[in-house]
């Protein structure tokens, strides 16, 4: 049986938004051609994909079944699109990205012109924010994002690992004192990113300590936590792409460095679900995967 895969294409759509005509829109159809393309669908496979009221639809059990197949054959066909495309040297069109401000601009910003020098028939629209953007509703071909996913129908690609530590300026431990174990940190003027109050610490043993922690400020921005440490006002927690090239011009140290901090977070390249990759996107993230490794490596690869 062969299918149509734009028909797949917005079948994925429709499940992911619950809505044809939403995903129609996408696709740059009218309602009425939209729903016509999932009943010649559903009259291929000879069986019915959605439960259709006035207000809702929703997958039936043979929909849920042919989701996933209809996934994996989008993601075949784009790969072999992908490798066609690049090898044939047709790398064009518009690219949206967005991502981290704090990690893009030491690790994507400084290549942008090394990437559309090398690819002349591509423009890009780069988003920079420390806020997680909805890239479905927004139309983001690709995000950039550090830590732990939280569970979403979007794809996606580990790009690196994101080791992190515990850091702090020679002054702040000069003036007080420097920790011997996690318990220490009670003791401390400490600098959270985010919202956490708690840090965990693996021992080498693979005993994991919690430290609940306190201090006059807290920050959703990298950077911020940073320029906070350097100037010796605590101990901040940090990741070493973020903290790597002052730890090893020696203008902060690690602290608790036999332990490590949990969770063991990611780099990751996200995506919409359930469309295909287009070459200039594959050329974008395949480029940009290999800078951020080398300049991780540059920046803390001695430091692991």
């Amino acid at each position: 049986m062969s299918f149509d895969v734009k028909n797949l294409e917005l079948f994925v759509r429709v499940a992911a938004l619950g809505a044809i005509g939403r995903a129609g829109t996408e696709f740059k159809l009218s309602p009425t051609n939209a729903t016509q393309r999932i009943q010649a669908l559903e009259a291929e496979l000879g069986v019915k994909l959605f439960n259709r009221t006035t207000r809702a639809i929703s997958l039936t059990p043979d929909g849920e079944i042919f989701l996933e197949h209809a996934k994996r054959i989008l993601n075949d066909v784009e790969d072999a699109r992908s490798a066609l495309s690049l090898t044939a040297k047709s790398v064009a069109g518009h690219i949206r990205v967005t991502s981290s401000a704090s990690f893009a601009r030491s690790h994507i910003v400084p290549f942008i012109p090394e990437f559309i020098d090398q690819y002349r028939d591509v423009t890009l629209d780069l988003n920079l924010t420390d806020s997680i953007v909805d890239i479905v509703e927004q139309g983001y071909d690709l995000a950039f994002r550090i830590g732990e996913l939280v569970p979403s129908t979007l794809l996606a690609q580990k790009i690196d690992d994101n080791p992190q530590a515990l850091v702090a300026s020679p002054e702040y431990l000069a003036r007080s004192g420097t920790p011997e174990t996690p318990a220490d940190l009670a003791d401390h003027i400490c600098i959270p990113l985010g919202e956490t109050r708690l840090w965990r610490l693996m021992a080498e043993d693979g005993t994991v300590h919690e430290a609940r922690i306190t201090g006059p400020v807290k920050v959703n921005l990298g950077n911020a936590v940073g320029a906070w440490v350097l100037a010796g006002m605590g101990i901040g927690h940090t990741a070493l792409w973020h903290s790597g090239p002052d730890l090893k011009a020696g203008r902060l140290v690690q602290v608790l460095p036999k332990f490590k901090l949990r969770p063991d977070t990611k780099i990751w390249a996200v995506r919409p679900p359930g469309r295909l990759m287009p070459a200039r996107v594959k050329a974008f993230l395949d480029f940009m995967q290999s800078r951020i490794i080398e300049t991780n490596q540059a920046q803390y690869g001695t430091l692991l």
